[in-house]
């Protein structure tokens, strides 16, 4: 027989032969309760422990408690990620994103590894995760990550531990990324075990777990902290504005009264106790009420942690602008949370857009404003905002969170027809309307239902539509605003000083013609944005479409127009010899049918080419056809926009 391999004697039923008096069953179960599968008589049942790696976790919480200063420090962020609906395209967004350029240390785009080879397919993965009910995505970042020369063999050796912990083999990849201060790696796992069963990991494993057992390997790599470098890390935290270990241990160390007394026996943790306490006074988050006793301030955490994030932020904002060559006054500069959106729009240009919150996909934009200030917005998931690269200029605006004038005229018809809505109920109760015009009506009550219900669907297409549906809107709106907290508007991709002799209409000319123009700061990038008007209108004035006036100059009444017309006859020019096809405009109102080509970038904004048997058209792009490109497309031109339909079948898909 082999060491691993054992048979138990059970004896007798119901024989109690054990010295203890216990039955083999009861010393079984009582082994399980030490591991950790099971809560012991007493305990609390809360499911962290539910699912695999419960017992590796629960091994690893009752450890020595100082182990946790001895070893290396690492910090890892992970969640569980749903794939049903349109999580395949957000795992395909975030594989995207996650190779970008720029990541790794000689500013390349990043390499998709796995377990047996270092470049694999993302591709190949995503089919694989096809039909997955969900995945875990994982930042593991060493504080000593920049000791290593590779990360990779790092993260190998920390997915063959959780699949020891877990017991089933995993499907994964990873990206290293080296564009930061803290080298860090990015890891996606199936929610599949090696049976093809739903992976469930226990949330204990995922919340302390992995980070364990990444620290372990990071001190088996580097050597455990000696008492020198623990001291002096200790130390700096006392003096740091943020969250630390040591306000961990203050919160524990509170009595019944809430109070913090920084006596013990230990000379060097009451002196850093006693310092941390007098920087926590200072900053007005403790307070004395005896001798050596304290009141710690009940947001004391929440506080601390939206310090840090701030600190953060300034740390940021300082290396893009200054990267950028910028130089901006720290006093001006805005700090846009997710608790302080812009109370009005801010407008100007991208500096440079990256990760607020890397594991929820949080994204922050650097605007460079038009009102001499440099603006932090966070500006929440990055696949709700467009692709904005660096130059280019936007809008930034704050969601609106009342209910739209759809919603309120879906009350007024369903409250006119016993709550009950449908496109037919809504022609008869409006002749003026069109039935695409009612369609996206529809399509908003189905956003509504997916996310927060309150209105149901019945089999025949009518909605069941409750008395307090504008409520219930506000609150779908507000559990929107928390995801994608402002919208970013594109006024232009074209780049400040690229405009000032471009031949075309350009969000400067636009500018120069507008009834209110922005009102722009004699600093910073409104500064810039003065002397741009003042030489796109030399500009103008040779191109025989401004003159001067009694010391002001005075644009053609036609000049956008005929500016729009000369980038159009040169773009036009340039796709009709590529496709061998003539153009032909489509105007409002009409048809537009065949086959989605590809978008074309104009100072006025983004097109869609459609290509027809003999000729082609340009129509308003929208991000929607991103994913239809080579299809055949069908849709109705209405003003500046189109209503689409994918595919020429009646019953397809649309979006207005």
């Amino acid at each position: 027989m082999k060491d691993d391999e054992f048979r138990p004697k059970l004896g007798k039923i119901g024989s109690r032969s054990t010295k203890a008096g216990k039955r083999y069953a009861g010393q079984v179960q009582a082994a399980i309760n030490k591991a950790g599968g099971r809560p012991q008589h007493g305990a609390r049942f809360n499911g962290s422990r539910a699912g695999r790696g419960g017992p590796a976790a629960a091994l690893l919480r009752s450890r020595d408690r100082y182990a946790a200063f001895r070893q290396r420090r690492v910090i890892v962020k992970a969640r569980v990620v749903k794939l049903a609906g349109k999580g395949q395209d957000g795992a395909r967004a975030h594989l995207r994103y996650i190779q970008r350029d720029g990541v790794t240390r000689e500013g390349a785009p990043g390499e998709l590894y796995g377990a047996k080879g270092d470049c694999v397919d993302g591709k190949d993965f995503l089919e694989r995760a096809d039909g997955d009910r969900h995945q875990f995505r994982v930042i593991v970042a060493a504080e000593d990550g920049i000791e290593y020369d590779d990360l990779k063999p790092l993260t190998r050796r920390l997915m063959a531990q959780m699949e020891e912990d877990l017991g089933t083999k995993l499907d994964w990849v990873a990206v290293d990324h080296f564009n930061t201060g803290h080298p860090h790696t990015h890891i996606m796992v199936r929610g599949r075990d090696d049976r093809g069963k739903n992976l469930v990991i226990a949330r204990e494993y995922i919340s302390s777990g992995i980070r364990e057992r990444a620290a372990e390997l990071v001190s088996l790599d580097l050597g455990p902290r000696n008492d020198r470098e623990i001291e002096q890390r200790l130390r700096q935290e006392m003096e740091q504005e943020r969250f630390t270990s040591i306000d961990r241990q203050l919160l524990r160390m509170r009595d019944d009264d809430g109070l913090v007394s920084a006596n013990g026996r230990d000379a060097f943790r009451q002196t850093l106790h006693q310092g941390r306490l007098r920087k926590l006074g200072r900053m007005g988050l403790a307070e004395e009420v005896g001798s050596g006793r304290w009141r710690l301030d009940d947001q004391l955490a929440a506080t601390l942690r939206g310090i840090g994030e701030r600190g953060d932020i300034i740390k940021i904002m300082h290396r893009e602008l200054t990267g950028k060559g910028l130089a901006r006054n720290a006093t001006d500069w805005v700090i846009h949370d997710r608790s302080g959106e812009p109370a009005r729009p801010v407008v100007g240009r991208v500096i440079a857009r990256g990760l607020a919150d890397e594991i929820n996909d949080r994204q922050y934009l650097v605007v460079d404003g038009v009102d001499g200030k440099s603006h932090w917005i966070d500006i929440g998931r990055g696949e709700a905002t467009e692709p904005t690269p660096d130059g280019c200029i936007v809008r930034v605006t704050s969601r609106n969170t009342k209910p739209r004038k759809f919603d309120r005229a879906v009350a007024d018809i369903a409250a006119t027809h016993g709550y009950r809505y449908s496109v037919d109920i809504h022609l008869r109760h409006d002749p003026s309307a069109t039935q695409a015009f009612a369609e996206t009506h529809v399509r908003r009550l189905e956003a509504i239902r997916r996310v927060i219900g309150g209105v149901e669907r019945e089999p025949d297409g009518t909605w069941i539509i409750a008395p307090d549906h504008l409520d219930r809107v506000s609150d779908y709106e507000r559990l929107r605003a928390r995801a994608e907290p402002v919208v970013v508007e594109k006024l232009s991709s074209m780049p400040l000083e690229r405009q000032v002799s471009f031949d075309g209409a350009t969000w400067l000319d636009r500018g120069l013609v507008a009834e209110k123009p922005e009102a722009l700061r004699n600093s910073g990038f409104g500064h810039e944005l003065r002397e741009a008007h003042a030489r796109r209108q030399q500009w103008l004035i040779a191109q025989d479409l401004a003159h001067e006036e009694q010391d002001r100059v005075v644009c053609r009444a036609n000049m956008l127009l005929i500016l729009r017309q000369r980038e159009l006859n040169r773009v036009v020019g340039q796709l009709s010899e590529e496709l061998g096809l003539s153009y032909t405009e489509t105007r409002s109102g009409e048809q537009v049918e065949g086959k989605l080509r590809r978008s074309v970038e104009l100072a006025g904004g983004k097109y869609a080419v459609i290509e027809k048997s003999r000729e082609f058209t340009l129509v308003p792009w929208r991000p929607m056809l991103d994913h239809h490109v080579g299809k055949e497309v069908s849709g109705i031109m209405r003003g500046e926009g189109i209503s689409w339909t994918i595919g020429r079948q009646r019953s397809g898909p649309s979006v207005s």
